[in-house]
């Protein structure tokens, strides 16, 4: 049996789970710095998550980012190893999956990271990030993924955005070959999502962001506004995901 389009959203916040989970999305990419294309979220933040979905039984819903800083995907030993201790945190703390990613100097995906990655996830989901969209040949990074331990990778198909890399996201489905689930993630808008469905994506990423004016931070205190996920946006995005089905794995 068919089974709808999954709709995963972008949250920063407590208050970003639960308007994701009151509006039926099936899982959250949980972070934070979404300005910076995000950065791993604190511990406290990934409790209050995988208690929300608990709560109401809501399965495999909290994903956790894993993403030491910004600025590119070619990481030091330092960096691989932080990285791989907070993947094992993320499984502790009840993590349902974790999301990264790494590419080598050459801008391929770097393989020996991923294994250690994959193997400090354990039994729990990986999924790479856009860390594909960044490398020489993003059809190819998508491929190099088939058969190394990762259940998706959420790609804009090589493109700034997914209603730019169309063409690309079709490229990586052939490639795939249903080996692994491809999501669709990069400036997606709920209008965007009949386009991606009917490519046969497995599930459509966005953030669903809208800023709110806080006031003057102050000396030190940073931007004078700051993120929330917009509940209409998701709503939107949802129901009209919900016109649409991919097949039940079993």
């Amino acid at each position: 049996m068919p089974q709808r389009l999954p709709v995963e959203i972008a949250v920063q916040d407590a208050e970003g789970v639960r308007i994701a989970l009151e509006e039926g999305a099936a899982r959250v990419e949980l972070c934070q710095a979404l300005g910076l294309g995000g950065l791993t979220p604190s511990a406290g933040l990934i409790e209050s998550a995988v208690e929300a979905s608990a709560a109401v039984g809501v399965a495999g819903f909290v994903h956790v980012l894993v993403r030491p800083r910004g600025g590119g995907f070619v990481y030091s030993a330092d960096e691989r190893a932080a990285i791989a201790r907070d993947i094992r945190l993320c499984a502790r703390l009840g993590a349902d999956g974790v999301v990264v990613g790494a590419l080598d100097e050459d801008g391929r995906i770097d393989l020996d990271a991923l294994a250690a990655f994959v193997d400090a996830a354990g039994e729990i989901d990986v999924t790479v990030h856009r860390a594909v969209d960044a490398a020489a040949d993003p059809v190819a990074a998508v491929a190099a993924l088939a058969g190394r331990g990762v259940r998706r990778v959420l790609t804009s198909g090589g493109a700034p955005t997914c209603a730019e890399g169309v063409d690309g996201l079709a490229a990586m489905l052939r490639e795939s070959g249903g080996r692994l689930e491809l999501m669709a993630g990069g400036g997606v808008r709920p209008d965007d999502v009949g386009t991606l469905a009917a490519l046969g994506v497995d599930a459509v990423h966005l953030s669903a962001r809208r800023t709110i004016v806080a006031g003057p931070g102050g000396p030190g205190g940073g931007s004078d506004g700051y993120d929330a996920t917009d509940r209409d946006v998701v709503a939107r995005a949802v129901a009209l995901a919900s016109a649409h089905s991919i097949p039940l794995v079993e």
